[in-house]
């Protein structure tokens, strides 16, 4: 894993759900000998000018990318009863200006047009602003591993193969991670086994959301902010100690 990169790392433009610094995170990959870093925020392109200047800066590649919120039916639909059926993840990538460009609609018009519980884009803005844009299939909170969870191969199937319609073998790859969550474990060989089916790549992720895992305490302050609750509380939002950006000896041994 030579030369490994992070493609889905968040910061505190992820608002109250990540707590890293645009420069730390910079820092950070440059001292794990990394040439270069996502910055993959939810729904928002809100660090990504100052993050390209900063990672310039310091002569690392940045990537700009954002974690879309996607309507399973179309972005006008508020029929849903709730956030986590109304809106599911999405790795969205600028490989070149063209994909920058494209990247900057769909953050704006998933606002101005798609905004229920959170700001959602569907199917149609994919088909029309893809170009120059690379897609992962997300964490557990994507379509192809929410299907896979629900034990619907078929549907996953059908959701994997409509972004391959839409973006190509060349720049559609089914997204895994490993933080020792029992659902990867369950669902990642299905999500290999769907790629291999689909002949598209597997790109191994770590969805970072604290620098480092001592963090953890910090990042779950955040996400009590946000959802109403207290550290003390039954049902608190908590996150796997592993979300943090590990070197790329540390993505080696969870992959190997």
């Amino acid at each position: 894993m030579d030369g490994f990169v992070h493609l889905h790392v968040h910061s505190h433009y992820s608002l109250l759900d990540g707590g890293n610094k645009l420069g730390d995170l910079i820092e950070a990959t440059k001292a794990h000998g990394s040439t270069a870093i996502a910055l993959t925020d939810h729904g928002n392109l809100f660090g990504a000018a100052k993050f390209f200047k900063a990672a310039n800066a310091a002569d690392i590649k940045p990537i700009l990318g954002i974690e879309a919120y996607i309507s399973p039916t179309t972005r006008d639909d508020r029929s849903m009863g709730n956030q986590k059926t109304a809106a599911y993840h999405i790795v969205l990538l600028a490989l070149n200006t063209a994909g920058w460009k494209n990247l900057m609609k769909l953050s704006s018009r998933a606002y101005l047009e798609g905004f229920y519980y959170k700001p959602r884009i569907d199917r149609e803005l994919l088909r029309e602003c893809n170009e120059g844009v690379i897609c992962l299939s997300a964490c557990l909170g994507g379509e192809i591993p929410q299907a896979l969870m629900s034990n619907k191969p078929d549907l996953a199937r059908k959701i994997a193969s409509e972004y391959l319609d839409i973006f190509g073998p060349e720049r559609f790859f089914i997204e895994i991670q490993n933080q020792g969550i029992p659902e990867q474990t369950a669902v990642n060989p299905q999500l290999v086994e769907l790629a291999g089916e689909l002949g598209v790549g597997i790109v191994g992720t770590n969805d970072v959301h604290f620098m480092t895992r001592a963090a953890k305490g910090s990042h779950e302050v955040l996400t009590c902010i946000s959802t109403g609750k207290t550290l003390a509380d039954d049902g608190a939002l908590k996150y796997p100690p592993e979300l943090y950006l590990k070197t790329p000896d540390e993505m080696r041994e969870a992959f190997k």
